[in-house]
């Protein structure tokens, strides 16, 4: 891998983290244009890598969350920041045990079914054009709202289905107010990244990483930019109601993917 390939990776991998048109679903559909000889599969580490950047981006941006939360934590009382920490853990529940579970037949997914991806695809658009037609409430994620929220990201492990665009929409349909949806959607992935990170390296599969230094160094860089700037611009989108755009792009791409797929 060039340095160039990471830096395009890199930033599309911190682009669609956040940006509500899944990745997994893009990944399947630049597979299958490419004839799979640019994707770098072979590099369980370099994708590690770039999960890891999206992840970091993810703490800089609601650094002062973070430090909130991890505070109010140290004190060992039932406060706000504590109730917060218990539904980012029910959130979690759905995800890790069908990953856990399902592990393989999740993985038989992503083999260039450009059919699927692009019926899922749909999906994510009526979901995104729902969540954009919602009002805005003041309310809170509460703890019922967090499980059903963790369904919607275990769901999207299906590639085709965003994984922000799921949880955002499934949160702003509960009634819950779209900025502390998006802080919400956000800051409950990055313990499942982390999570996964250790899983891999725990498994020693990352030992076997045929990747130079450098594009490493590239990927790593290009993701935690790009993520920096998604994350802070989906923020903004989803809290002025400019959802509906994603949900316009989502459909078209989705249209295209299942035509592309009948016409081989």
């Amino acid at each position: 891998m060039d340095a160039l390939d990471a830096a395009i990776l890199g930033v599309i991998q911190g682009l669609t983290e956040f940006l509500p048109v899944s990745s997994s679903g893009h990944l399947e559909l630049g597979k299958a244009i490419l004839g799979d000889l640019s994707v770098p599969e072979e590099s369980l580490l370099f994708t590690v890598i770039l999960h890891f950047a999206t992840a970091l981006s993810t703490l800089v941006v609601f650094r002062k969350d973070v430090w909130e939360i991890l505070s109010g934590l140290l004190q060992f009382k039932w406060n706000e920041e504590t109730q917060f920490s218990l539904k980012i853990i029910i959130s979690m529940i759905p995800a890790a045990v069908i990953g856990v579970l399902f592990e393989s037949e999740l993985e038989s997914l992503f083999s260039g079914n450009i059919i699927f991806v692009g019926f899922m695809l749909l999906i994510t658009a009526l979901l995104l054009w729902l969540a954009d037609k919602a009002k805005n409430t003041g309310k809170s994620v509460s703890y019922s709202n967090a499980f059903v929220i963790g369904v919607s990201q275990a769901i999207a492990m299906l590639p085709g289905i965003s994984r922000s665009g799921a949880t955002i929409s499934t949160s702003v349909l509960l009634g819950n107010d779209k900025t502390k949806a998006a802080r919400f959607s956000f800051l409950m992935v990055v313990p499942l990244i982390f999570g996964k990170i250790a899983k891999d390296l725990l498994s020693g599969e990352l030992l076997h990483s045929n990747v130079g230094f450098a594009p490493l160094a590239i990927g790593f860089v290009a993701a935690f930019l790009a993520g920096l700037a998604a994350c802070t611009w989906m923020i903004a989108l989803v809290k002025r109601s400019k959802l509906s755009w994603f949900a316009i792009y989502c459909f078209v791409v989705g249209l295209i993917a299942i035509i592309f797929a009948y016409a081989q």
